[in-house]
């Protein structure tokens, strides 16, 4: 019983595979054309950043970093603002933990959807190997079923199915070079967050060590 359900699938063919291919195929290119619209949405600009960090760097007060910050978009700033603001209660140690915190939540933000990149890079071949093997297993049963004609049925047949592993490589290479890519990006951007982050942290932890008046 169960041989003949397996084998009643099998004779299905790559057919449906090759659609299922196509299907991921768009499905990675419409998570990939999201995540770079959001990564340039949530990218601070430098200039206003620098802006905005390099008079307290210098010196400036708490309140004016948190004000110039309040005006700039993107992730960096977001993540800043956050320690700026814990700074305010609790100094650099909160301001630490803040940022931390927002960093990543943040990542997880940036991580949406790679998680499909990944997955149908690495499976997308097996896939195509697999839709091969049911156009095979189906051009063989063809062929016991018309001898007369059956050389020609099983040669194309065995080409329709070496299409699918085809289709498979097609989908998973692009959807590697995606997922590395966004990857590269994300790193870059939590990279200068972080060394942001210290330059930060450090002024406040030296503001600490002179007393609670000189962060003010």
């Amino acid at each position: 019983m169960l041989e003949e359900q397996m084998m009643k699938f099998a004779l299905l063919g790559a057919e449906w595979v090759m659609w299922l291919l196509v299907a991921l195929s768009f499905a990675v290119m419409a998570i990939a054309v999201e995540r770079q619209i959001y990564s340039w949405r949530n990218k601070s600009p430098r200039a206003r950043l620098q802006g905005a960090l390099g008079p307290f760097l210098q010196g400036g007060s708490l309140d004016q970093l948190r004000q110039a910050l309040a005006q700039v978009e993107g992730l960096e700033a977001r993540i800043l603002s956050a320690g700026a603001e814990a700074a305010g209660f609790g100094g650099a140690p909160a301001a630490e933990e803040a940022i931390a915190g927002t960093m990543t939540f943040e990542k997880l933000k940036l991580e949406r959807g790679l998680i499909v990149l990944g997955t149908v890079g690495s499976n997308a071949p097996f896939l195509g190997l697999f839709g091969t093997v049911l156009g095979i297993i189906k051009a063989f049963h063809d062929l016991s079923l018309d001898t007369a004609e059956g050389s020609t049925a099983v040669m194309a047949g065995i080409s329709e199915a070496l299409v699918a592993t085809a289709i498979g490589l097609m989908v998973a290479i692009p959807a590697v070079v995606l997922y590395n890519y966004f990857q590269r990006l994300n790193k870059e951007a939590l990279g200068r967050t972080e060394s942001l982050a210290h330059l930060v942290l450090s002024r406040l932890g030296r503001d600490q060590g002179h007393g609670p008046a000189a962060a003010v």
